[in-house]
Order: structure tokens, then sequence, then C-alpha cells
């Protein structure tokens, strides 16, 4: 374990400043800034200032906002990463297979993150690629990797995360959500019917590390349009499951890396 005066406490923070922008909040001023990380407007000014410097962050002269050089931290960390390549061919090829949209993420709190998508269509109002993420307690991928943790565990992560609604079809109670959780580790998938954006359906499955725990999750989303709810199991779950089968296979790196 590092030494207290090894840790640069500066970069922390600047860390923090960076995370703070979010689709609710991409632009804020210095007194935003001290609001969401609880830093003194000082410290705020400093980092924002610093960031602005380094090409990171754009200035108005009140307000900030990330630039794109910054998606060269999460997209080198990401590349560097040996799932997404591994994974990538596979999902090119099940997309192919059944003329549907494929990803695969991993969890991060109470969210998951995704790290290779192969897309035939777009099925969703927002643009998903490697990083983007959403909310596990409501996604497909979600829910088989929280089904995958202890029960306390799981139900702890689902009880902290934000529950709000994002569709009439949503699930916001953590006795419902957890209800899922459980049907998805007893069935080994876990089938979402518009619950995290109108229009939008899908199913998937754990994948496998060579020692045996769930280090990633698959699956195929589909437009409610074209596909029924009951139909999703019958005709996707087997093609999952052989690239599951596949993926077992190969000694997949634990917890994504």
């Amino acid at each position: 374990m590092a030494n207290r005066s090894d840790i640069v406490a500066s970069l922390i923070k600047g860390l923090c400043v960076i995370e703070a922008f979010t689709p609710e909040h991409p632009r804020m001023s210095i007194t935003d800034m001290s609001k969401v990380t609880g830093f003194d407007r000082a410290t705020a000014r400093r980092l924002l200032l610093s960031l602005h410097e380094a090409g990171y962050a754009d200035y108005d002269g009140k307000f900030f906002t990330l630039t794109a050089r910054v998606l060269r931290l999460g997209m080198g960390a990401l590349s560097a990463m040996p799932l997404p390549q591994i994974v990538q061919p596979w999902l090119d090829q099940l997309s192919e297979q059944v003329g549907q949209s494929t990803s695969v993420s991993i969890l991060d709190g109470s969210e998951i993150v995704y790290l290779a998508r192969a897309a035939q269509r777009r099925v969703m109002s927002i643009n998903l690629m490697p990083g983007s993420r959403l909310p596990a307690h409501c996604t497909s991928m979600g829910r088989v990797l929280l089904a995958a943790l202890p029960s306390d565990q799981a139900q702890a992560l689902v009880e902290s995360a934000d529950l709000t609604p994002r569709t009439r079809f949503s699930l916001t109670t953590p006795t419902e959500i957890m209800a899922r959780v459980k049907a998805a580790r007893g069935d080994g998938y876990a089938v979402i019917d518009q619950e995290v954006e109108i229009g939008l359906r899908s199913i998937a499955v754990p994948l496998f590390s060579a020692q045996g725990p769930a280090v990633a999750a698959i699956n195929i989303g589909v437009s409610a349009a074209q596909v029924e709810a009951q139909d999703l199991v019958p005709r996707f779950l087997e093609p999952l499951q052989k690239v599951q089968e596949g993926m077992r296979r190969i000694r997949l790196p634990i917890q994504g890396y």
C-alpha cells in the first residue's frame, strides 16, 4: 500500500473535476464545480484553469466544457484492455448472424460500461460506443452482471442507484429490480423490454473467465417494432449461448483487464 507521501492529491482532485462533467452538467462555472465537487472556489478555479491550459477544457470566460482531448484518457485505457480485442470478432460474427446489434460491457459500480459493439442498425436515440455508460439495474447486461454478484452486494448497488424511471416500463423499486436480478441468476440470461428506452428490447448472457466468475456480459439489442418480447428467447438465446460457450474456452481476463 502506498504511503501518504506517495499520493499526488492534486492529480486526484483534477480527475474528480473531469468526472464531474456529465450529460446533466456539460458546462460549469467555477461556482458550479465548487458545489458539485465540494472543493473551495480557489481550488476549483486552479484545477479548471489547469485543464484549460492542458487542452482538456474550453473556457469562454465564465463556463468550462470538456474538449475531445479528454477522450484520449478513456480510449487509451480501453484500447489497452485485452477484453475488447478478444470479444470484437465474436461480436462482429454474432451481429452478422442474427442481423442485430450486439455489445459487450462490464460492471462499474451501479453502471455498465460498454467495451465493444457491433451495430447493424441504430436502435437507441443515443449513440452507444466503447466507454458509454448506462444504469445497470434497467439494462439486460447490467442485470446479468448484478446476478453474478453475491445477493447482498447486488442489493446494495441497486439501492444506491438512481432509480428514476427512464420510460413508463421502468421498474423503480429495489424489490422489483432484485426480483428480476434473482430470475436472471436462475435463468442464466436477462430480457429487457423498453425499460431503458422506448422501442428497445434486449437479451443478455454473462461471459465467464477461465477461473469461473462472470467478467462481462454480451447482449443483442432489437427494435421493438421488429421483434416481440416473447420472441427474444427463442430467437436469440441460443446464438448468445454459443458465443458464451466459445468464449468460456478462452482465458478471458478477470474483471475485463
